[in-house]
């Protein structure tokens, strides 16, 4: 807690010493700055393309996933729709919680959904716990977009967001395409699908690690803020959105009143 309050005054003081200047020189600076943005943007559209044109792997394994409804194929998760995104969020079996930065970027996906489902895109949620346990979860949450379980699958395994306690006894495990330093356990990721016509469905992509950022909006704004995301270790500020003070208050004040949170 020190730590924190040490870096909150330093941010404070930085923002005390931060350079004032005329509106002529504000502007030539904003200007400047604009180029390298737009510049940016141009590299981001090319990047893009490069993620269009990478090659596809055929899936061959039609894998089991179970949620309220019963037990789901992977070729029925696409709902009508060609295209498929994943977001493998970390909730293992015994868990009464879910990963908080997984939770973060998924109070981001109902906003999404209300859009990506009317363009041919279907947006959801995959845990390795089974799907009795996370549910209450996401009831507390408040969520509304679909989260199955692959509990008893291979799902996380191929997709490289869990790592088996096998492979963390060898010293290294693999993620995000190499192999580092890790324990066994739940990893972050997103892996996108595509089913053609014919009902063949093909892996297009995957992300790890920090490849989540851009998905998460809030810290897009925090990006133009003055004190930009203000954090020492990534998300150390985060919370699940319920446990902020304000939330906390406004939890207590309803069940006072006797009224549901």
């Amino acid at each position: 807690m020190s730590t924190i309050i040490e870096t909150l005054s330093q941010t404070e003081e930085q923002m005390r010493k931060h350079r004032v200047v005329s509106k002529d020189e504000w502007l030539a600076a904003r200007k400047a700055l604009l180029e390298q943005e737009k510049e940016f943007t141009h590299m981001r559209d090319a990047l893009t393309r490069k993620r269009l044109e990478l090659p596809w792997e055929k899936v061959e394994k039609d894998y089991v996933f179970e949620g309220p409804e019963g037990k789901e194929l992977l070729s029925g998760l696409f709902e009508g729709r060609s295209q498929l995104i994943v977001y493998h969020f970390m909730f293992a079996p015994g868990w009464k919680e879910g990963c908080p930065g997984c939770s973060f970027l998924c109070d981001h996906i109902d906003g999404a959904n209300q859009h990506l489902a009317h363009h041919d895109v279907t947006l959801l949620a995959v845990s390795r716990a089974p799907w009795k346990e996370f549910m209450p979860f996401k009831k507390r949450m408040g969520w509304k977009f679909k989260w199955l379980s692959s509990n008893g699958s291979d799902f996380n395994y191929d997709y490289h967001v869990t790592v088996r306690d096998d492979e963390a006894g060898k010293g290294k495990v693999y993620y995000n395409y190499e192999a580092t330093e890790g324990e066994a356990g739940e990893l972050p990721g997103l892996s996108v699908f595509y089913k053609d016509a014919a009902g063949d469905i093909f892996h297009t992509y995957s992300s790890y690690g920090r490849g989540g950022d851009i998905f998460i909006g809030a810290y897009n704004f925090l990006d133009i803020a003055p004190k930009g995301r203000n954090e020492q270790q990534i998300m150390d500020w985060m919370r699940h959105h319920d446990k902020y003070e304000d939330a906390m208050k406004e939890t207590c004040a309803c069940h006072e009143k006797g009224v549901a949170a």
